[in-house]
């Protein structure tokens, strides 16, 4: 059973950072994407940030390119999401998703999703 535990969200002033951890169970993942969408209230969910598990390609929407960083942990199954400057408009909550995709930017096509991390960022 595939699971995928959302971590590290939280509270904080607008400039600073957070780190957003998923933990990934139950299954391989190496021909795998990872990504970060994130839904705010009365939005669409939207991509953030994904990553193909083999290879370590990387791909960054726009609205936070160059203040988001996505890595990955072979060994811990982990997927990591440093978010810095933060801006009020990152506030949602924020979801980890799996699945053998062919556009990481496209949330229909990912199998598994966590249960989501709230992060809210004050002005």
């Amino acid at each position: 059973q595939v699971q995928l535990v959302e971590s590290g969200g939280g509270l904080v002033q607008a400039g600073g950072s957070l780190r957003l951890s998923c933990a990934a169970s139950g299954r391989t993942f190496s021909n795998y994407a990872m990504g970060w969408f994130r839904q705010a209230p009365g939005k669409e969910r939207e991509f953030v940030v994904g990553i193909r598990w083999s290879g370590g390609s990387t791909y960054y929407a726009d609205s936070v390119k160059g203040r988001f960083t996505i890595s990955r942990d072979n060994a811990k199954n982990t997927v990591y999401l440093q978010m810095s400057s933060l801006k009020p408009d990152d506030t949602a909550v924020y979801y980890c998703a799996a699945g053998r995709v062919t556009s990481v930017t496209r949330a229909y096509e990912y199998n598994y999703w966590g249960q989501g991390t709230q992060v809210t960022v004050s002005s």
